[in-house]
Protein backbone atom coordinates (compact mmCIF):
# COMPACT_ATOMS: atom_id res chain seq x y z
CA UNK A 1 0.00 0.00 0.00
CA UNK A 2 1.01 3.76 -0.88
CA UNK A 3 2.30 6.25 1.70
CA UNK A 4 -1.04 7.36 3.51
CA UNK A 5 -3.02 9.80 1.65
CA UNK A 6 -1.73 10.13 -1.65
CA UNK A 7 -3.76 7.62 -3.80
CA UNK A 8 -7.03 8.57 -4.68
CA UNK A 9 -10.12 7.25 -6.19
CA UNK A 10 -10.92 8.17 -10.02
CA UNK A 11 -13.87 10.07 -8.62
CA UNK A 12 -14.46 12.72 -6.26
CA UNK A 13 -17.53 14.51 -5.43
CA UNK A 14 -17.84 18.34 -5.68
CA UNK A 15 -20.83 21.72 -5.35
CA UNK A 16 -20.35 25.13 -5.56
CA UNK A 17 -22.14 28.07 -3.54
CA UNK A 18 -22.71 30.84 -5.89
CA UNK A 19 -25.27 33.74 -6.13
CA UNK A 20 -26.10 33.12 -2.39
CA UNK A 21 -26.81 29.24 -2.64
CA UNK A 22 -25.58 26.10 -2.85
CA UNK A 23 -25.72 24.65 -6.26
CA UNK A 24 -26.32 20.98 -6.85
CA UNK A 25 -23.87 18.69 -6.31
CA UNK A 26 -22.14 16.41 -8.81
CA UNK A 27 -19.89 12.72 -8.81
CA UNK A 28 -17.26 14.07 -11.47
CA UNK A 29 -14.18 12.13 -12.63
CA UNK A 30 -11.04 13.37 -10.30
CA UNK A 31 -9.21 16.19 -11.90
CA UNK A 32 -7.85 19.79 -10.77
CA UNK A 33 -9.80 22.42 -10.25
CA UNK A 34 -9.93 25.58 -12.12
CA UNK A 35 -9.52 28.79 -9.48
CA UNK A 36 -9.30 32.35 -9.92
CA UNK A 37 -5.44 33.58 -8.34
CA UNK A 38 -7.21 36.19 -6.41
CA UNK A 39 -9.25 33.44 -4.91
CA UNK A 40 -10.03 34.28 -1.00
CA UNK A 41 -8.44 30.74 -0.44
CA UNK A 42 -5.17 31.36 -0.93
CA UNK A 43 -5.23 35.35 0.20
CA UNK A 44 -6.72 34.77 3.68
CA UNK A 45 -6.42 31.06 4.63
CA UNK A 46 -10.56 30.78 4.42
CA UNK A 47 -10.70 26.82 4.11
CA UNK A 48 -11.46 23.87 6.53
CA UNK A 49 -12.02 20.20 5.64
CA UNK A 50 -12.52 16.79 7.52
CA UNK A 51 -11.20 13.45 8.05
CA UNK A 52 -12.93 9.88 8.37
CA UNK A 53 -12.83 7.15 6.72
CA UNK A 54 -15.43 4.48 5.37
CA UNK A 55 -14.72 0.46 5.93
CA UNK A 56 -16.03 -2.49 3.46
CA UNK A 57 -16.92 -5.11 5.24
CA UNK A 58 -17.48 -8.74 4.58
CA UNK A 59 -20.84 -8.66 3.03
CA UNK A 60 -19.80 -6.22 0.45
CA UNK A 61 -21.00 -3.41 1.80
CA UNK A 62 -19.35 0.21 3.15
CA UNK A 63 -20.05 1.27 6.79
CA UNK A 64 -18.90 5.30 7.29
CA UNK A 65 -17.64 6.21 11.09
CA UNK A 66 -19.35 9.17 12.80
CA UNK A 67 -20.32 10.04 9.09
CA UNK A 68 -23.49 12.86 10.93
CA UNK A 69 -20.70 13.97 13.44
CA UNK A 70 -18.11 14.98 10.88
CA UNK A 71 -20.45 16.89 8.97
CA UNK A 72 -21.84 18.78 12.23
CA UNK A 73 -18.43 19.84 12.83
CA UNK A 74 -17.57 20.68 9.11
CA UNK A 75 -20.49 22.95 9.66
CA UNK A 76 -19.11 24.48 12.91
CA UNK A 77 -15.76 24.88 11.18
CA UNK A 78 -17.54 26.60 8.21
CA UNK A 79 -19.22 28.86 10.78
CA UNK A 80 -16.19 30.00 12.77
CA UNK A 81 -14.84 31.31 9.40
CA UNK A 82 -17.67 32.63 7.88
CA UNK A 83 -18.00 30.71 4.66
CA UNK A 84 -20.78 29.45 3.66
CA UNK A 85 -21.99 26.67 5.34
CA UNK A 86 -22.67 23.43 3.44
CA UNK A 87 -26.43 21.72 4.10
CA UNK A 88 -25.99 18.58 6.26
CA UNK A 89 -27.81 16.20 4.08
CA UNK A 90 -26.42 17.96 0.77
CA UNK A 91 -22.63 17.24 1.98
CA UNK A 92 -23.83 13.59 3.86
CA UNK A 93 -24.98 12.66 0.34
CA UNK A 94 -22.09 13.51 -1.19
CA UNK A 95 -19.68 11.49 1.07
CA UNK A 96 -22.21 8.48 0.52
CA UNK A 97 -22.35 8.88 -2.95
CA UNK A 98 -18.68 8.87 -3.40
CA UNK A 99 -18.31 5.72 -1.32
CA UNK A 100 -20.89 3.84 -3.28
CA UNK A 101 -19.39 5.07 -6.67
CA UNK A 102 -15.96 3.78 -4.89
CA UNK A 103 -16.80 0.28 -3.21
CA UNK A 104 -15.16 -1.87 -4.56
CA UNK A 105 -11.97 0.05 -4.32
CA UNK A 106 -12.10 0.26 -0.70
CA UNK A 107 -9.83 -2.46 0.76
CA UNK A 108 -10.57 -4.80 3.18
CA UNK A 109 -9.68 -4.18 7.35
CA UNK A 110 -7.90 -3.10 8.72
CA UNK A 111 -7.57 -0.87 6.23
CA UNK A 112 -10.05 1.48 4.90
CA UNK A 113 -11.14 4.94 2.73
CA UNK A 114 -10.14 7.91 4.31
CA UNK A 115 -12.33 10.49 3.26
CA UNK A 116 -11.47 13.98 2.97
CA UNK A 117 -14.12 16.83 2.60
CA UNK A 118 -12.98 19.75 2.09
CA UNK A 119 -14.05 23.90 1.42
CA UNK A 120 -12.51 26.72 0.56
CA UNK A 121 -13.72 30.26 -0.17
CA UNK A 122 -13.53 31.30 -3.89
CA UNK A 123 -14.46 34.79 -3.97
CA UNK A 124 -12.10 36.87 -6.25
CA UNK A 125 -11.23 39.93 -3.92
CA UNK A 126 -7.80 40.53 -2.84
CA UNK A 127 -9.10 42.84 -0.89
CA UNK A 128 -11.36 40.92 1.22
CA UNK A 129 -8.66 40.77 4.15
CA UNK A 130 -11.70 41.82 6.74
CA UNK A 131 -14.56 40.02 4.90
CA UNK A 132 -15.84 36.75 4.31
CA UNK A 133 -15.68 35.08 1.11
CA UNK A 134 -19.56 34.45 -0.40
CA UNK A 135 -18.48 31.89 -2.67
CA UNK A 136 -16.80 28.55 -2.03
CA UNK A 137 -16.36 24.80 -3.40
CA UNK A 138 -16.88 21.99 -1.78
CA UNK A 139 -15.47 18.65 -2.73
CA UNK A 140 -14.54 15.60 -1.09
CA UNK A 141 -11.67 13.12 -2.00
CA UNK A 142 -11.64 9.67 -1.25
CA UNK A 143 -8.04 7.83 -0.82
CA UNK A 144 -7.70 3.94 -0.21
CA UNK A 145 -5.14 3.71 2.94
CA UNK A 146 -3.62 0.79 4.64
CA UNK A 147 -3.19 -0.11 8.47
CA UNK A 148 -1.49 2.57 9.91
CA UNK A 149 -0.05 0.62 12.73
CA UNK A 150 1.44 -2.34 9.82
CA UNK A 151 4.16 -3.91 11.68
CA UNK A 152 2.94 -2.73 15.37
CA UNK A 153 2.36 0.33 16.77
CA UNK A 154 5.74 1.83 18.16
CA UNK A 155 5.56 4.03 21.07
CA UNK A 156 5.84 7.84 20.60
CA UNK A 157 8.33 9.95 21.72
CA UNK A 158 7.01 13.68 22.34
CA UNK A 159 8.69 17.09 23.24
CA UNK A 160 6.94 19.03 25.68
CA UNK A 161 6.18 22.78 24.78
CA UNK A 162 5.15 24.72 28.08
CA UNK A 163 5.31 27.80 25.75
CA UNK A 164 3.77 27.98 22.60
CA UNK A 165 0.30 26.82 22.02
CA UNK A 166 -0.94 25.01 18.49
CA UNK A 167 -3.66 27.79 17.21
CA UNK A 168 -5.06 30.35 18.38
CA UNK A 169 -8.09 30.40 21.16
CA UNK A 170 -10.83 31.23 18.76
CA UNK A 171 -9.87 28.79 15.81
CA UNK A 172 -7.87 26.42 18.12
CA UNK A 173 -11.74 23.53 17.73
CA UNK A 174 -11.38 24.77 13.98
CA UNK A 175 -10.55 22.07 11.98
CA UNK A 176 -8.30 24.46 9.26
CA UNK A 177 -5.24 23.95 7.38
CA UNK A 178 -3.72 27.42 9.05
CA UNK A 179 -3.62 25.24 12.87
CA UNK A 180 -1.99 22.43 11.09
CA UNK A 181 0.76 25.11 9.11
CA UNK A 182 1.01 27.16 12.44
CA UNK A 183 2.36 23.60 14.04
CA UNK A 184 4.43 22.19 11.17
CA UNK A 185 7.68 24.72 12.16
CA UNK A 186 7.73 23.71 15.83
CA UNK A 187 7.27 19.81 15.20
CA UNK A 188 9.92 20.03 12.37
CA UNK A 189 12.40 21.83 14.81
CA UNK A 190 11.80 19.53 17.86
CA UNK A 191 12.08 16.21 15.41
CA UNK A 192 15.42 17.97 14.33
CA UNK A 193 16.73 19.06 17.84
CA UNK A 194 15.56 16.28 20.09
CA UNK A 195 14.64 13.17 17.52
CA UNK A 196 10.77 13.25 18.76
CA UNK A 197 7.94 12.20 16.66
CA UNK A 198 5.32 15.19 17.55
CA UNK A 199 5.20 18.41 20.03
CA UNK A 200 2.97 18.35 22.72
CA UNK A 201 1.71 21.50 23.09
CA UNK A 202 1.15 22.98 26.43
CA UNK A 203 0.99 26.84 26.62
CA UNK A 204 1.38 28.40 29.78
CA UNK A 205 1.65 24.75 31.45
CA UNK A 206 -1.77 23.92 30.04
CA UNK A 207 -1.81 20.48 28.74
CA UNK A 208 -3.58 21.01 25.26
CA UNK A 209 -2.63 18.63 22.16
CA UNK A 210 -0.07 18.13 19.48
CA UNK A 211 -0.23 19.17 16.25
CA UNK A 212 -2.86 16.65 14.51
CA UNK A 213 -4.01 14.57 17.72
CA UNK A 214 -5.64 14.83 21.33
CA UNK A 215 -3.40 13.36 24.44
CA UNK A 216 -4.96 11.14 26.70
CA UNK A 217 -3.50 9.68 30.04
CA UNK A 218 -5.06 5.84 30.77
CA UNK A 219 -4.84 3.96 34.07
CA UNK A 220 -6.91 0.90 34.69
CA UNK A 221 -9.69 2.64 35.85
CA UNK A 222 -9.44 5.91 34.59
CA UNK A 223 -8.91 8.16 31.70
CA UNK A 224 -8.06 11.89 32.14
CA UNK A 225 -7.87 14.21 29.07
CA UNK A 226 -7.79 17.95 28.53
CA UNK A 227 -12.02 19.32 28.64
CA UNK A 228 -13.32 20.55 25.90
CA UNK A 229 -12.91 24.31 24.78
CA UNK A 230 -12.13 26.01 21.55
CA UNK A 231 -8.31 26.27 21.83
CA UNK A 232 -8.21 23.00 20.75
CA UNK A 233 -9.63 20.12 18.36
CA UNK A 234 -12.90 18.25 19.45
CA UNK A 235 -11.04 14.95 17.86
CA UNK A 236 -13.95 12.48 16.97
CA UNK A 237 -11.48 9.58 17.87
CA UNK A 238 -11.22 11.26 21.29
CA UNK A 239 -15.04 11.37 22.05
CA UNK A 240 -15.58 7.58 20.96
CA UNK A 241 -12.44 6.24 22.80
CA UNK A 242 -14.17 8.23 25.98
CA UNK A 243 -17.41 6.75 25.30
CA UNK A 244 -16.15 3.50 24.75
CA UNK A 245 -13.89 3.86 28.11
CA UNK A 246 -17.29 4.56 30.00
CA UNK A 247 -18.86 1.77 28.75
CA UNK A 248 -16.08 -0.14 30.29
CA UNK A 249 -16.33 0.83 33.28
CA UNK A 250 -13.31 3.70 33.11
CA UNK A 251 -13.75 6.88 35.45
CA UNK A 252 -13.71 9.63 32.46
CA UNK A 253 -12.35 12.59 33.94
CA UNK A 254 -12.15 15.54 31.56
CA UNK A 255 -10.17 17.94 33.45
CA UNK A 256 -7.11 20.68 33.06
CA UNK A 257 -4.12 19.52 34.31
CA UNK A 258 -0.53 21.01 34.20
CA UNK A 259 2.75 19.72 32.98
CA UNK A 260 4.27 19.12 36.05
CA UNK A 261 1.29 16.85 36.72
CA UNK A 262 1.46 15.01 33.39
CA UNK A 263 5.57 14.65 34.22
CA UNK A 264 4.05 12.85 37.61
CA UNK A 265 1.14 10.92 35.90
CA UNK A 266 3.16 9.46 33.25
CA UNK A 267 5.56 7.67 36.17
CA UNK A 268 2.34 4.87 36.46
CA UNK A 269 -0.39 6.00 33.94
CA UNK A 270 -0.28 4.92 30.05
CA UNK A 271 -0.31 8.14 27.46
CA UNK A 272 -1.76 8.24 23.89
CA UNK A 273 -1.94 10.33 21.29
CA UNK A 274 -5.52 10.03 19.50
CA UNK A 275 -6.62 10.14 16.19
CA UNK A 276 -8.47 9.40 12.31
CA UNK A 277 -4.96 8.15 10.78
CA UNK A 278 -3.87 6.11 13.97
CA UNK A 279 -6.82 6.09 16.00
CA UNK A 280 -4.86 5.35 19.40
CA UNK A 281 -0.99 5.57 19.14
CA UNK A 282 1.09 4.71 22.69
CA UNK A 283 3.36 7.16 23.98
CA UNK A 284 6.58 5.65 25.36
CA UNK A 285 8.70 9.12 26.53
CA UNK A 286 8.61 12.39 27.16
CA UNK A 287 11.33 14.93 26.47
CA UNK A 288 11.07 18.13 28.71
CA UNK A 289 13.82 21.06 29.38
CA UNK A 290 16.38 18.51 27.18
CA UNK A 291 15.63 15.54 29.57
CA UNK A 292 14.03 12.34 28.25
CA UNK A 293 11.19 11.02 30.62
CA UNK A 294 9.58 7.50 30.12
CA UNK A 295 6.19 7.45 30.01
CA UNK A 296 5.91 3.71 32.25
CA UNK A 297 8.28 1.34 31.25
CA UNK A 298 8.87 2.69 27.41
CA UNK A 299 6.52 0.09 25.52
CA UNK A 300 2.93 0.22 24.55
CA UNK A 301 0.34 0.01 27.29
CA UNK A 302 -2.62 -2.48 28.10
CA UNK A 303 -5.10 -0.41 28.11
CA UNK A 304 -4.60 1.81 25.34
CA UNK A 305 -4.14 -1.85 23.26
CA UNK A 306 -7.47 -2.77 24.77
CA UNK A 307 -9.48 0.84 24.22
CA UNK A 308 -8.27 0.90 20.85
CA UNK A 309 -8.76 -3.11 19.83
CA UNK A 310 -12.61 -1.84 21.23
CA UNK A 311 -13.13 1.08 18.73
CA UNK A 312 -11.70 -1.19 15.51
CA UNK A 313 -13.81 -3.75 16.48
CA UNK A 314 -16.82 -1.96 15.99
CA UNK A 315 -15.40 -0.09 12.67
CA UNK A 316 -14.62 -3.60 11.40
CA UNK A 317 -17.77 -5.25 12.13
CA UNK A 318 -16.32 -7.52 15.19
CA UNK A 319 -18.43 -5.82 17.64
CA UNK A 320 -21.98 -4.47 17.26
CA UNK A 321 -22.34 -0.79 17.04
CA UNK A 322 -24.21 -0.22 19.70
CA UNK A 323 -23.86 3.76 19.72
CA UNK A 324 -25.22 4.26 15.91
CA UNK A 325 -21.57 5.67 14.80
CA UNK A 326 -22.01 3.14 11.23
CA UNK A 327 -23.89 4.66 8.11
CA UNK A 328 -24.27 1.48 5.89
CA UNK A 329 -23.82 2.09 1.93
Amino acid sequence: MAKFGTVFCDKFSIARYEDGAWQPAALQPLAPLSIHPAAHVFHYASSCFEGFKAYRWSDGKARIFRLADHVRRMQRSADSLRLPVPDADMLAGMVIDLVAAQIDDIPAPPSSLYLRPTLIGTLENIGAAAAPSTEATLFVLGSPVGDYFEGGARPLKLLVDDQRARSTEQLGSTKTGGNYAAALGPTLDAKAKYGVDQVLFCPGGDVQETGAANFLLISDDEIITKPLDTSFLHGMTRDSILRLAADQGYTVNERNFTVAELLEFVSHYEAALSGTAACLSPVGGLVYNGKEIPVRDGLPGGNTEKLRKALQDIQYGIAPDVHGWLTEV
